[in-house]
């Protein structure tokens, strides 16, 4: 039997951050990171859809680095809305220049991941994309062809139908044109998100779409206020296997530190 590609991922780390209803971000990341070594099959790389850091300092952005390249296998990261991107592009060693979008595309072997930063600096939230920043999306997603493909970005473009997070998350605008795009192209399997601090799913031109738990806190579902309750004690990650033509995720609930 073939062995699966496993490509792990990981969000909203919020390294920095302090201690809150006794969850610390350092400690639950490590056992987190402590979850993706007890599993039975080895992964064969990480994706961190973003918001690595709390404040974005480099500091912040050393000890993430160090974390996760303990675990052995290709780190692949994006900002988020709570990250500073020449400061993540800086400790990561990621392609461009300074406070420019994050976008990148990354051959996983039998998969392509191809990451499209969805922040927008100077604006803690809604995530948008730039016009520019979709071509060049349409364009890399024609250039692969028919190679199965991994969307992956912070704002996961899908509706909760949370006030709280609807809000702060993709507006639908920027969904359409994410969907536009999204559907020229059926090699697209999946596309991946975090920010939400909770796992959900839904479809995007027919393809579909997970948010990733947090490795830190947790958001509460409420679906009639505006205010997001968060709580600790069940960090995760998901977990993204290739096998023979097929795409499957799953989600690990790790203990807390």
């Amino acid at each position: 039997m073939a062995r699966p590609y496993l490509l792990g991922q990981l969000s909203d780390l919020h390294l920095g951050k302090r201690p809150r209803d006794g969850a610390d971000p350092t400690s639950s990341l490590k056992a987190v990171i402590a979850g993706l070594a007890r599993l039975p099959n080895p992964l064969d790389a990480i994706v961190v859809t973003g918001d690595l850091t709390h404040y974005g300092k480099r500091k912040e952005y050393r000890l993430a680095r160090k974390l996760l390249d303990a675990t052995g296998v290709p780190v692949h990261v994006m900002p988020g809305n709570h990250d500073d991107r020449a400061k993540l592009r800086e400790a990561f060693a990621l392609p461009g220049e300074g406070d420019a979008p994050v976008d990148y595309e990354v051959d996983l072997g039998p998969l392509a991941l191809v990451v499209v930063d969805s922040t927008a600096p100077g604006e803690e939230e809604p995530g948008r994309f730039a016009l520019a920043q979709l071509k060049r999306l349409d364009r890399v997603l024609t250039d692969l062809g028919d190679k199965p493909t991994i969307v992956a970005m912070h704002h996961s473009p899908l509706p909760t139908a949370m006030p709280g997070w609807d809000g702060a998350n993709l507006i639908p605008a920027e969904d359409r044109a994410l969907a536009e795009v999204i559907a020229r192209h059926p090699q697209v399997r999946l596309i991946i998100g975090g920010h939400l601090h909770r796992v959900a799913t839904a479809t995007l031109a027919g393809r579909p779409v997970l948010s990733g738990p947090s490795t830190y806190l947790q958001a509460r579902p409420n679906f009639d206020t505006e205010q997001v309750e968060m709580y600790a004690g069940a960090p995760g990650f998901a977990l993204h296997a290739w096998n023979d033509g097929d795409l499957s995720s799953q989600v690990e609930i790790v203990p807390a530190a």
